[in-house]
């Protein structure tokens, strides 16, 4: 048997956020309170750790990646120079540093 929706949930909008719900809901043929319903059960939130985990991670990420983009321009200026296996070794380098960014905190929920 269906539960009865006997709660009712406020949140005040703009003039213009509640026309934007109501057309969004009649183009999707529902009612805006199922087109609410429906968008919150997707909807996913971050604890406060989970956010600074992601936040630590993509800063470690934006390092890697300057210090990639650096061997990249030091490779491409000094063509002649540049050691394969000097190159190679940075690369692998900055893959171990990689997966080293993806384990941080794998035991912290994500989003929930």
């Amino acid at each position: 048997m269906a539960e009865h929706r006997t709660v009712m949930v406020a949140a005040r909008v703009t003039p213009a956020e509640h026309a934007a719900w109501r057309e969004k809901a009649a183009a999707a043929g529902v009612s805006p309170s199922v087109l609410l319903r429906e968008a919150m059960a997707r909807t996913h939130t971050w604890t406060a750790s989970a956010r600074s985990v992601e936040r630590e991670r993509t800063r470690q990420i934006a390092r890697i990646g300057n210090n990639l983009n650096q061997l990249a321009r030091w490779a491409n200026t000094h063509a002649s120079a540049a050691e394969a296996f000097s190159v190679i070794a940075h690369l692998v380098s900055f893959e171990r540093s990689l997966l080293a960014v993806a384990r941080i905190d794998e035991d912290a929920a994500d989003a929930r």
